[in-house]
């Protein structure tokens, strides 16, 4: 009597799938995961200045000067412990309340970089060195200070989707309301957890499809085929872009993979990796795409890999 297994070929296929599934399944839960936690600090972070930061103090601290706001703007990610994913909403709430353009996106690029968590974590993932986190810190403040002058340039207003309703919004919230007495504490926490909410949802939707994408090309695409590629300096420092954006990887654990490819790339394309990763990626690029223009984003994108790019081969001509 026949046996009713299937052929040989056919159960080791299924088998392949079966991992193939797993492997995917593990990276997007994995990645969605990572994420979450830095996601839900960035929209309380962007409920508080919804609540509390008013117009009128921005305007104080902040440069009229185009270069002094986007220093500024590059500085002050210190204070914020938010990943990629998290920085976004936050953004775009600074934006919102009147900060420059440049200054914001100045801010969104290195915050996600220079805040203590992340470069610890570059310096535990590099055997305790500090240059690593200190190339890592400066060539971030580099690439956005140049990306974020030519944004500055070349979009004059505020790239929103639906650009009229947010204009008519950030001129209702800048006009000054005398008679309106200040809501009690309670009240104003409940404000920050409802923007908070909003935001989150907002921005979920977006981190869910990126983590999916991204773990789907990690899955199907072999990190080997590019490595190939990484022959000399100009073409590892674009594969290992590439690899940053495909890998989608949250900026605090980001470095543990860099390290891993010491023996195979230069220090110059590592920099590019965990420079152009936390600034951009598949994630925060559906993410922004659901806040910005399509070809504002595109230029972004476009402008942050040419410096990127241009910053990582001077490092390793200069310092590898």
């Amino acid at each position: 009597m026949r046996s009713a297994r299937p052929p040989p070929e056919r159960a080791v296929l299924k088998e392949v799938r079966v991992k193939t599934f797993l492997q995917l399944n593990t990276i997007f839960l994995s990645m969605v995961m990572e994420a979450i936690p830095f996601v839900l600090l960035g929209v309380i972070v962007s409920g508080l200045i919804q609540t509390f930061l008013t117009e009128s103090f921005i305007a104080r601290i902040m440069p009229r000067n185009r270069l002094l706001s986007t220093l500024l703007g590059c500085g002050i990610g210190v204070f914020f412990p938010a990943c990629e994913c998290g920085i976004v909403p936050i953004t775009r709430r600074l934006l919102g309340k009147g900060v420059p353009l440049g200054a914001g996106i100045a801010f969104m690029l290195t915050g996600p970089i220079i805040n203590p968590i992340v470069l610890f974590a570059t310096y535990i993932a590099f055997g305790n060195d500090w240059q690593m986190a200190g190339i890592r810190a400066g060539a971030a403040i580099a690439v956005a200070f140049l990306v974020s002058i030519a944004i500055s340039v070349l979009f004059p207003a505020l790239p929103f989707r639906g650009a009229g309703t947010a204009a008519a919004e950030i001129a209702a919230a800048a006009e000054p309301s005398y008679a309106a007495p200040k809501p009690p504490l309670g009240t104003q926490l409940y404000e920050v957890m409802v923007h908070a909410v909003e935001e989150f949802f907002s921005v979920g939707k977006f981190l869910v499809l990126g983590a999916l994408i991204a773990a789907s090309m990690q899955t199907f695409i072999p990190t080997s085929s590019l490595i190939h590629m990484g022959s000399n300096p100009i073409t590892s420092s674009l594969v290992m872009i590439v690899m940053a954006f495909i890998m989608s990887l949250c900026s605090e654990a980001d470095a543990f993979i860099a390290s891993s490819f010491r023996s195979t790339f230069s220090l110059g394309s590592i920099t590019a990796f965990l420079v152009f990763g936390p600034m951009i990626d598949i994630k925060n690029t559906l993410m922004l795409l659901g806040i910005f223009k399509g070809r504002f984003v595109a230029v972004l994108i476009a402008l942050t890999a040419s410096a990127t790019l241009v910053v990582s081969l001077l490092v390793g001509r200069w310092l590898g």
